[in-house]
């Protein structure tokens, strides 16, 4: 980073260096949190833009965002090329500029779907309204719009259900890590369990729990639909493992000296757990949160298929079945998304690790 100065005033010279260096210093704690986003292709350009040279940030700007970049464009590029010419039954594979056309459609479709709604609401409260004046308000009704959901709508629903599934298997992963690694006999207890249940596909759990929820969970609410605790459980089921492993190890790898401190002073268990376990533990904890979300939001899919539960994945399903001539580019509209969500809620985890476990590596 060169610094110039005119000579005629030092002290301007003096104030305009101090600034500079100021920039530069905001700059550079920014690093690690636009990093920990995946926006650290903005480090380089705004030093560019504080002043420093672009020989000097022109290796990291290639790497941060011209290299990424170009990765894009040689996977769109040769997508573009190589998918008419594949056929199917339902045509040629749909190129980038369909997939885009019909990622606008599905959007015109949600915006249309919104209007019908307040539309709906609309001559509703008029209708309402009319009968409150004429003394009828023994006829006035209010109905929900019950129209068919959007994209939109799915991907909401989806988020929601995994969400669900992530707190059931961090609310079972977590007590059960921590016991599993502060005692040998409850580690030897489920480890068996985990090497058995750790691989078994949602496809499998799926009829079992099915079953299980249709028996037990008969007065089922709007707000909590059969297919949505249906998919909420069994990606509980198949997501909790890496944070029940990941959390074990961390606890059985705390640092003996301050176990043994511990010790010493007496302090209770949740003292103990809470002030000495956990602050120590919690980068592995993390990191199995984050694993879990992964594995969860990959299994939700299938289990929203088969459960049709109205998100991502009986989207998915709905357009194979439907077998229309934009269902493909629809399909892949859908794997963008959930290629996208995905990375965005690693993004989300990895910032509450970055903020939550302090530390320096972003």
């Amino acid at each position: 980073m060169a610094i110039t100065t005119t000579g005629a005033d030092p002290e301007l010279d003096r104030a305009r260096e101090a600034r500079r260096e100021r920039r530069f210093t905001l700059i550079n704690k920014s690093a690690g949190w636009l990093g920990v986003f995946g926006l650290g292709f903005l480090v380089p350009l705004m030093r560019m833009a504080a002043g420093d040279s672009f020989k000097a940030q022109k290796t990291e700007l290639v790497q941060s965002l011209v290299v990424p970049l170009a990765g894009i464009f040689i996977f769109v590029a040769a997508w573009a090329i190589l998918a008419p010419q594949v056929q199917t039954s339902l045509g040629a594979i749909p190129g980038p500029v369909e997939v885009a056309r019909e990622a606008g459609g599905l959007w015109d479709a949600h915006m249309a779907e919104r209007e019908k709604a307040a539309e709906f609401y609309a001559r509703q409260d008029e209708r309402n309204a009319k009968l409150i004046e004429q003394g009828r308000e023994d006829r006035v009704k209010w109905r929900e719009y019950t129209g068919s959901p959007t994209y939109l709508d799915q991907i909401i629903t989806s988020l929601k259900t995994v969400a669900l599934g992530f707190i059931f298997a961090t609310a079972v992963a977590v007590p059960l890590g921590i016991a599993s690694g502060l005692s040998r006999a409850v580690n030897g207890a489920i480890n068996p369990l985990i090497q058995i249940f750790k691989p078994v596909s949602p496809l499998a759990w799926l009829p079992i729990v099915t079953m299980v929820v249709s028996a037990t969970y008969v007065d089922a609410s709007e707000a909590m639909p059969k297919s949505m605790l249906i998919s909420a459980i069994v990606v509980t089921l198949c997501s909790l493992w890496p944070t029940l492993i990941n959390t074990a190890l961390g606890v059985a790898s705390v640092d003996k000296d301050l176990t043994n401190v511990a010790r010493v002073l007496q302090l209770p268990t949740r003292k103990f757990i809470a002030k000495v376990i956990l602050p120590s533990a919690l980068p592995l904890i993390f990191t199995g949160l984050r694993l879990s979300l992964g594995v969860g939001w990959m299994v939700l899919i299938a289990a929203e298929m088969l459960s049709q539960n109205p998100g991502l994945g009986k989207f998915v399903w709905d357009e194979f079945q439907n077998g229309s001539s934009s269902s493909l580019a629809k399909i892949i509209v859908a794997v963008l998304t959930i290629g996208l969500i995905g990375f965005l809620l690693d993004r989300i985890m990895y910032a509450l690790q970055a903020a939550f476990t302090f530390s320096s590596q972003r």
